[in-house]
């Protein structure tokens, strides 16, 4: 039977001879439409020799070149799909970073609609007539928010790192605890940008145990930059030891080095009260005499993928005229994200407003108020389906805050006729995709990073959770 399929699937001349094709080489080409047709009918070649090949398709040729012609059309429909799309998070990670980490405020996305279609003054004083200063807004706000002295913006938190040792240590030596030479997502190495820099590591201390002591041995003529960098997600526990930065400052100021932080994520606000503890926020590091702070944009603070750059105004100014600075700017988009992000923590409503600090603070009772909501609504339309409610934890993500699990209220997920895995298969295929997770073999859901608007699509994503070959629909 296999051999029958085989012989009968039908050829490429006589498929672009069919009615159905003839509107699509007219729109895309013969040419394409044949080169096309050709990895389609190698696809089926190869699942027609498999092991389900006799289950799976048809014999005759007129129905194998009716499956053919529906993959050719399914092929060009997702060529002119946006590969990006919007997914529902229902992990439970607020700052995902496979899905894009921090969502944007409705302050910061209006801003975007509001410039992103017309001309701007990115680079224009409309006071005077003149050139402006790109990013002159951001910064006076910077602070305003933290009380630094000055700020630069760069894409991402690794170009600020990398332009920030360029400009202060090319040639010269970062002195660096041997416990912080760290390596967090995307294989990003805190050795390998200073090596890029153009700046050389003098490591001190162990692995777990750095003492004032082997930092001042460590100074000598060739020393430029004392470097702290923030572990993100890794921890080193039990017998440890690090000095303060209270005391690193002073050490800093005597030697009259600049002590350079990296805090990865970037807190503005303190976050204790959201149980999250050991995150130190920007202006209680800049207040204890840190020279520069560097860290990202789309992680705690909530607004766009940026490395914001804060710290003392002379060792800034000579950052903004490295030539690497044109390299890594922003755009007017991300500055006026930014900008409409930076606005609601100025104006104290950053905690409502700003989704990611939002989600971080929802306690366990608010979640399962909503969960309880959610099933009562969802039941309605998926009722083939047990929705169950049990207590889990979040997690803030992004390399941020990993100790911290915060207390939520999670909805189990169970199908009489589906398993966990297929069950997360067709929600991931599901458009928009429901992004799920599985533990001890339990598909669960956390509302904490489902907006309220997403209810609705994540409801009816689960009444077609159960279509299949079973109710005669396919996924």
């Amino acid at each position: 039977m296999t051999n029958n399929r085989l012989r009968n699937l039908p050829s490429i001349d006589h498929l672009l001879h069919r009615a159905g094709l003839q509107k699509l080489i007219a729109a895309a080409g013969r040419e394409t439409v044949r080169g096309s047709l050709r990895r389609v009918i190698a696809e089926m070649r190869r699942e027609i020799a498999g092991p389900n090949g006799e289950i799976a398709f048809p014999v005759e040729q007129n129905e194998l070149a009716g499956e053919i012609e529906r993959r050719l059309h399914a092929h060009f429909a997702r060529r002119h799909q946006s590969q990006m799309q919007r997914v529902i998070n229902a992990t439970g990670v607020v700052l995902h970073t496979n899905l894009g980490r921090a969502r944007l405020s409705r302050a910061a996305l209006a801003a975007i609609s509001l410039v992103g279609g017309e001309y701007c003054n990115l680079e224009y004083d409309l006071a005077t007539g003149t050139r402006g200063r790109r990013g002159a807004a951001v910064e006076a706000m910077f602070s305003e928010v933290t009380g630094c002295q000055a700020a630069a913006v760069v894409n991402n938190c690794a170009a600020a790192v990398l332009i920030t040792l360029n400009t202060l240590a090319e040639g010269g030596e970062v002195i660096v605890s041997r416990g912080e030479l760290i390596e967090i997502g995307g294989s990003f190495r805190i050795p390998d940008v200073i090596a890029k820099s153009g700046a050389r590591i003098r490591e001190v201390g162990t692995t777990n145990r750095t003492r004032l002591s082997d930092y001042e041995k460590a100074i000598n003529e060739n020393t430029r930059v004392i470097l702290r960098a923030h572990p993100s997600n890794y921890r080193i526990i039990g017998f440890t030891e690090k000095p303060s930065l209270a005391e690193l400052v002073g050490l800093a100021r005597s030697r009259n080095l600049p002590l350079f932080e990296d805090l990865g994520s970037g807190s503005l606000i303190d976050l204790k009260p959201f149980g999250i503890a050991g995150e130190p926020t920007v202006g209680e590091t800049l207040g204890a005499g840190c020279s520069i702070v560097s860290f990202s944009g789309d992680k705690l603070l909530g607004g766009p993928q940026v490395g914001i750059i804060l710290g003392e105004k002379e060792l800034i100014e000579r950052i903004k005229k490295n030539p690497l600075m044109r390299a890594l700017r922003v755009d007017k988009l991300t500055f006026v994200a930014l900008e409409a992000t930076l606005r609601c923590y100025a104006q104290g409503c950053a905690t409502t407003e700003i989704p990611t600090l939002a989600a971080l603070q929802a306690t366990k009772e608010e979640i399962r108020h909503r969960s309880l909501s959610f099933i009562r609504r969802a039941k309605k339309s998926a009722g083939g389906l047990q929705l169950t409610l049990s207590a889990g934890f979040s997690v803030a993500g992004g390399g941020s805050a990993p100790d911290a699990s915060l207390p939520t209220t999670l909805i189990s997920i169970q199908s009489k006729h589906l398993s966990t895995t297929e069950m997360e298969e067709r929600l991931r295929q599901n458009n928009p995709p429901v992004i799920t997770r599985i533990e001890n073999d339990q598909l669960l859901i956390d509302l904490r990073t489902v907006s309220t608007e997403r209810e609705k699509d994540l409801i009816e994503a689960l009444s077609k959770l159960e279509s299949g070959d079973e109710r005669g629909i396919t996924k």
